[in-house]
């Protein structure tokens, strides 16, 4: 790939979503595009550039954007982040809202939908002692394509066998050939829409627990801060955010700080969990 293109590629990747593309990536761009370039009848990225200049089509360069975009995710993907939410961020959250009777969670750059299906087992798990409450649980991705397949809560044996408990997978799950079909009541405690980090997420409501995990680690430093004052923005006063376990709000964002023996969880600057 000519380097003018690569530049050009990296350019609208960053101002559509945030992604940063470095050149040691660049691979990336072959093995994820080529299939955008088929769709659009060209025979190679050099084409897809030349259109992109060209025609500027958005049809295109959302297809450009939601490929670079994928990103493979797991079911309690860590576990100990989902262990914590169980048996610590529940249990007081649920004491601070006794009297609302009610907790939003926000998972944001959803992807597939490991992740938030995992909130709602766990939900659905304690639901005899959850009985009166209400859970609104919102997973947003940039990819309409990615969201929906998280919609249809279909996966594949290798998807089903990456960190989710046996049990939970016969509990949760019917087999159809070689896929695993999500219960339907697991499906419906999900709302996917599409969202991108890059917009303000206002228009979303406050939530009590954001999970935006393995997300930041795709932008630059201006995109992470940016993106974590937007969070901070609508995220209860005595919420959590939860990040993935390699990611830092250290030198990015003095808005949020470590809980202390939480690994991947943080709170409001000023608040006490």
């Amino acid at each position: 790939m000519r380097i003018e293109n690569f530049e050009l590629l990296s350019t609208l990747l960053k101002q559509q979503s945030g992604l940063v593309l470095t050149k040691e990536k660049a691979y990336l761009l072959e093995t994820r595009l080529m299939p955008v370039a088929r769709k659009h009848n060209l025979a190679n990225l050099d084409q897809v550039c030349d259109a992109v200049r060209t025609r500027q089509e958005s049809a295109m360069i959302a297809d450009i954007t939601e490929s670079m975009m994928s990103c493979g995710t797991q079911f309690f993907r860590d576990k100990k982040p989902f262990d914590l939410f169980s048996t610590v961020v529940l249990p007081q959250l649920m004491a601070a809202r006794d009297e609302s009777r009610k907790i939003r969670f926000w998972c944001a750059g959803c992807s597939s939908g490991q992740e938030a299906y995992s909130l709602a087992m766990l939900l659905k798990e304690q639901q005899e002692q959850l009985q009166g409450w209400q859970f609104e649980i919102l997973a947003t991705d940039l990819s309409e394509g990615i969201l929906a397949k998280a919609k249809a809560g279909i996966y594949s044996q290798f998807e089903v066998q990456r960190g989710l408990p046996i049990r939970m997978l016969i509990k949760y799950f019917r087999q159809n050939g070689d896929k695993w079909h999500m219960d339907s009541g697991v499906r419906s405690m999900v709302d996917f829409k599409p969202f991108n980090l890059l917009e303000h997420p206002r228009a979303l409501g406050r939530f009590d627990v954001i999970l935006c995990r393995n997300v930041l680690t795709y932008f630059d430093q201006p995109t992470k801060a940016k993106t974590l004052s937007h969070i901070a923005d609508v995220l209860a006063k005595d919420g959590v955010l939860y990040l993935g376990l390699s990611e830092t709000v250290m030198g990015v964002s003095e808005e949020f700080k470590a809980i202390p023996d939480m690994r991947g969880l943080y709170q409001h600057a000023d608040a006490d969990l």
